[in-house]
């Protein structure tokens, strides 16, 4: 609600317009002067309607919308980004300034309207767009620059900054998630094929493909990660890389990639040998084992004991996939292809969110719902043949 000050012949009116990125209650004010000809009531009725105005006015946002919106998103980053998003993602954020900026950044955040999003989406869609490809940006990328203006608008919606967010009735079509992994049959000959391979890259990618764990979430994994009597895995840390930081431990994604995971006899004996290998390696190397080793015992290492760069794994598995014949499929296809090969085997969602370390059922509902779909199927016709055929 307003608040109403007489000062001299004139009124000030103060009103809340939320609260800043940095936390900071918002207010803004306004002098009003009344013609030295109206009466007292006249006054009294026309300070209410101004004060209404105004108050009107700040909850649209209109009294603190002229804050440009590159000058807000560098709030957004300095006070709420940096604290709240993983280092790789923040850096893929501020990737997309570089378009952003040029486009929308000289624009008052409380003069932004839908039709600002959908043109500067629609431009990115455009012929020469893609500086590799010389066409347009794909549906997916788009969709991140979308998701990028809305969260920054989202921050100051929900901070009372702006009464709406503009971003919202100009959202692009969400490109629906491309699900590319192995069938069965080709998953088998992978498993067949990795015989051949070094037992770190044996190791790896039985790990990946018989728990679904994300790229990032194996190469964290320690020792005392590792419960061999119990034959469970836990994931503690993830290992991440990002150019200007080099390789870096952080935290999982989301809480629920914390997590626990029961596996096979055959994988415990697996990296049994792995251990083996690894340590019979850490002899032959003495002091040019890296001595950090001691303190984070990573199970997946370069031949002098550091941390794994994210990218060997992929590359190692493309030269797999080919010298057998087998599809080309990514490393993180391997986690599709457990999740898959779990929900057609009628292991139930919610366990299988679990194992994937998803934030809810539904997320995982949503990535793999044509195979989910079919496994539904697949239980009707099970019935059908129980129940309803005749001898």
């Amino acid at each position: 609600m307003a608040n109403i000050t007489k000062r001299g012949a004139s009124y000030r009116i103060r009103c809340s317009c939320g609260y800043g990125p940095n936390g900071n209650q918002v207010m803004k004010s306004m002098t009003w002067t009344p013609d030295p000809k109206m009466t007292a009531k006249q006054i009294e009725k026309e300070l209410n309607r101004q004060a209404v105005l105004f108050e009107e006015k700040c909850r649209n946002g209109l009294a603190n919308g002229n804050t440009k919106f590159q000058d807000f998103a560098e709030q957004w980053f300095e006070e709420y980004a940096r604290s709240h998003l993983k280092t790789k993602t923040l850096e893929e954020a501020k990737a997309l300034t570089k378009r952003v900026y040029p486009a929308l950044g000289h624009i008052k955040i409380g003069k932004l309207r839908p039709e600002h999003f959908r043109n500067f989406y629609n431009s990115l869609g455009q012929p020469g767009q893609n500086k590799r490809t010389k066409e347009g940006l794909s549906a997916k990328t788009i969709w991140n620059y979308h998701a990028f203006c809305s969260s920054i608008l989202g921050y100051a919606v929900k901070n009372e900054i702006l009464l709406r967010n503009p971003c919202a009735a100009a959202a692009p079509k969400k490109p629906a998630s491309e699900i590319n992994c192995l069938d069965d049959v080709a998953a088998r000959k992978f498993l067949d094929a990795l015989e051949k391979e070094p037992v770190q890259d044996r190791a790896f990618f039985t790990l990946a493909l018989l728990t679904g764990y994300r790229r990032g979430e194996m190469l964290g994994l320690e020792w005392p990660d590792v419960d061999f009597e119990n034959a469970v895995i836990t994931v503690r840390r993830t290992s991440q890389y990002q150019s200007k930081v080099g390789i870096y431990t952080d935290t999982p994604k989301i809480k629920r990639s914390q997590r626990s995971t029961k596996v096979s006899a055959a994988l415990m004996d697996l990296l049994r040998e792995l251990k083996v290998a690894q340590a019979t390696k850490r002899l032959q190397m003495g002091d040019l084992w890296n001595p950090e080793w001691e303190r984070h015992p990573r199970l997946f290492t370069t031949e002098y004991g550091f941390p794994l760069h994210p990218g060997i794994p992929g590359k190692h598995m493309s030269g797999i996939l080919e010298r057998n014949g087998l599809p080309r499929v990514t490393l993180h296809s391997l986690r599709h292809t457990n999740a898959t090969l779990l929900i057609s085997g009628g292991v139930d969602v919610r366990t299988v969110s679990g194992r994937l370390g998803h934030s809810q059922a539904s997320t995982t509902m949503n990535i793999y719902a044509e195979t989910i779909q079919s496994a539904e199927a697949a239980a009707a016709d099970v019935l059908d043949n129980i129940l309803l055929k005749k001898a």
